[in-house]
């Protein structure tokens, strides 16, 4: 039987859970790969009667002027570093968390504890920053207010730079930290039991159980999260980093990141083709770093790559 014949038979056969795939793929096909095509604005000088695809081409020069404008290699390491500190301290709470609530016996309590650390997952940056706002408001903020009441010096949060990295990643952990636990609270009730019973009959106490048991258990989850974060790790999230920064320009040099800075070039400048070769240059360092990570994974263990 030839291959022809072979896929043939396997459509007619499997015809039923094809067509059930088939929503699914289509959806794929509209919203990831054909709009993959808008690549070639970032080597297109764009012009609106010409659209994306009739625009006149000019080759590297929206990549040069990116490259001139003398911001790129700032908003990139904002952009890595950030992403660096949200994986370090997002794999250290969501996974001490999720030890913890495993660790608690009172089911009402533990229940109660997850939905509040939950909960701010669903609260909008837009929401967020205006609370970060309405609290450190130099003004009229609920913290200034509550400083200079007992005869103390207002802090000037938005206007102090240096301080906003400790904000964001604190945002960033207060927001994800509860839904991150989940996977690793999956995980641990997934585990075998029964060597958690045989070490307590030894007489391991509850952290060398931890130790010894829960944590080594949850390093192949922890290092597939990991992997997952590093694809995106010159992506920024933009709710965090625009919401709760805004436009402001004393700010930009510590909280300015690649994805602000393409929304800025875009409604400012108005400049589609630099915006488009800045997503692609974004776009090709993910790339590049997500595969030398997995393979640096795959040579250490070859379990723990994603692929």
């Amino acid at each position: 039987m030839g291959r022809g014949e072979y896929l043939v038979k396997n459509l007619k056969r499997h015809w039923m859970l094809l067509l059930m795939l088939l929503p699914a793929l289509i959806y794929v096909i509209v919203f990831s790969y054909i709009p993959m095509t808008g690549i070639v604005m970032a080597f297109k000088k764009y012009q609106y009667n010409g659209g994306i695809y009739f625009s006149p081409w000019n080759g590297l020069s929206n990549f040069k002027a990116l490259f001139i404008s003398g911001k790129l290699l700032q908003v990139t390491r904002n952009t890595l570093l950030y992403n660096i500190a949200f994986i370090f301290f997002g794999v250290v709470f969501e996974m001490g968390s999720a030890i913890l609530l495993n660790e608690i016996i009172n089911k009402l309590f533990k229940k109660t504890v997850q939905s509040l650390m939950f909960l701010p997952y669903f609260i909008s940056w837009v929401v967020a920053g205006a609370i970060i706002y309405n609290v450190f408001n130099y003004e009229r903020g609920v913290f200034n207010n509550i400083v200079t009441s007992f005869g103390g010096t207002p802090f000037d949060l938005y206007n102090t730079p240096g301080a906003w990295p400790f904000v964001l990643i604190f945002l960033k952990l207060w927001k994800q930290t509860g839904y991150g636990s989940v996977v690793y609270l999956a995980a641990i009730t997934g585990m075998d039991q029964e060597m958690f019973e045989a070490a307590s009959i030894d007489g391991a106490s509850a952290w060398q159980k931890i130790k010894y048991l829960t944590i080594p258990s949850l390093r192949p989850t922890m290092m597939i999260l990991v992997l997952l974060g590093i694809g995106n790790i010159f992506r920024g999230d933009f709710g965090l980093f625009y919401q709760t920064v805004k436009s402001s320009a004393l700010l930009q040099p510590m909280t300015d990141v690649i994805d602000t800075y393409v929304f800025r070039l875009l409604i400012d400048n108005g400049n589609v083709g630099v915006s488009a070769a800045a997503g692609l240059y974004q776009s090709v360092l993910c790339f590049i770093t997500i595969m030398v990570c997995n393979k640096l994974v795959k040579k250490a263990n070859p379990d723990y790559a994603l692929y």
